[in-house]
């Protein structure tokens, strides 16, 4: 009994949390994240302030909206790939399984340019941590290595690799939520750093 009543009210607080963050991310998206106050997203998402304060000041919205999409993502690519495919595959196929991995990320932050800009700078000022570069670092790191390892890479170049291409991919998506790159030029970039990686790495085999 005790149990299900704890349960109960933890089911309750993310329904909440859930309910606040769509609210914040709807008006961060209609009228601006400067323009967008906590008391409005209270108003909208008919919770109180002091609710709104308990899941996160503006800064911590903004990144819990970008990592519960990222973490979305990640974890419907888990449940597709559960029997996990380890066929080997050319270099020129693995390639392009990075790209469809990668380019998601590059077209979420493609579409609000503001949004991503404002989610770039706390991300640097560093006063609110991301799960973006713990727990799904961690899953994108072993999606990349379990693809190259699918190439005739050696398992360290694999390693190796997926560090390469997660790195480059944190500068691309920062760059292109700066507003110095278009999504175009940026999937142009990675696919070069791909490039590299893929083939650099196979012929040190």
């Amino acid at each position: 009994m005790f149990s299900e009543h704890v349960q109960s009210r933890a089911a309750k607080r993310e329904a909440t949390r859930r309910k606040v963050l769509s609210s914040a991310e709807r008006l961060f998206r209609e009228q601006g994240f400067g323009s967008s106050t906590i008391r409005q997203i209270a108003t909208d998402a008919e919770v109180s302030t002091g609710t709104v304060m308990s899941v996160g000041d503006k800064d911590a919205l903004l990144v819990a909206i970008f990592d519960t999409w990222i973490a979305a993502v990640h974890h419907g690519r888990e449940h597709r790939d559960e029997q996990g495919d380890e066929t080997p595959l050319p270099p020129a196929a693995v390639a392009q399984e990075v790209l469809d991995l990668v380019e998601p990320f590059i077209t979420y932050f493609a579409l609000d340019l503001e949004l991503s800009r404002e989610y770039a700078a706390v991300i640097v000022r560093g006063t609110h941590e991301s799960e973006v570069f713990r727990a799904l670092a961690r899953a994108l790191l072993t999606e990349l290595e379990t693809l190259l390892a699918r190439t005739p890479i050696t398992a360290t170049g694999a390693g190796a690799g997926a560090r390469t291409l997660y790195f480059a991919y944190l500068g691309i998506l920062m760059t292109v939520g700066n507003g110095a790159l278009d999504q175009r030029a940026a999937i142009a970039q990675f696919q070069e750093v791909i490039h590299f990686v893929v083939h650099r790495e196979g012929a040190q085999r």
